[in-house]
């Protein structure tokens, strides 16, 4: 009977408490850590969040957010800020700027208003994004074999090229 009121109270659903343990066992393969800090739904923060490490946020924030570590938005999460962190993972509502140096990942059913400027950008079925995008380099080296100024170069052993 405890354990069921327990999971009544809780924020967030046993999907995303898995999800959270995956996020955070890559952060912490990343170097992140574990999740330090929690801004629980139903929490409203205006103001300037600094901070190292892995946080997670479910409720509404109004100003900025600078890491070099991990930032998770729930589900519930509304977020109107400027963004700078390592990675973000977001399920959540984010309107402003996003700047991840290693990876930005947008979750069903998140909606990104605004810009977002990362090296790695991976987003689900479901995701509303409206606004810039910015690719830089960083996590991942180009590759160097397969560039599209050498698509109409290549010849395979055995195929000639044929010109008509």
């Amino acid at each position: 009977m405890w354990g069921q009121e327990k999971k009544e109270e809780t924020s967030l659903s046993e999907q995303d408490s898995s999800n959270v343990a995956e996020t955070a066992a890559n952060s912490v393969a990343e170097g992140a850590g574990d999740v330090i800090a929690f801004v629980g739904k139903g929490v409203e923060f205006k103001g300037t969040i600094s901070y190292s490490g892995t946080v997670r946020i479910d409720g509404n924030l109004d100003g900025e957010i600078h890491t070099d570590g991990v930032l998770l938005i729930g589900e519930d999460a509304v977020i109107q800020a400027k963004i700078t962190a390592g990675s973000v993972v977001s399920k959540g509502k984010i309107a402003g700027d996003v700047i991840a140096k290693e990876r930005v990942k947008l979750r069903a059913p998140a909606v990104m208003n605004g810009s977002v400027k990362t090296p790695v950008l991976s987003m689900e079925d479901g995701v509303l994004f409206s606004g810039a995008l910015e690719m830089t380099h960083g996590v991942r080296e180009p590759l160097r074999e397969a560039s599209l100024s050498s698509v109409g170069m290549i010849v395979q052993p055995g195929i000639k090229r044929v010109n008509g």
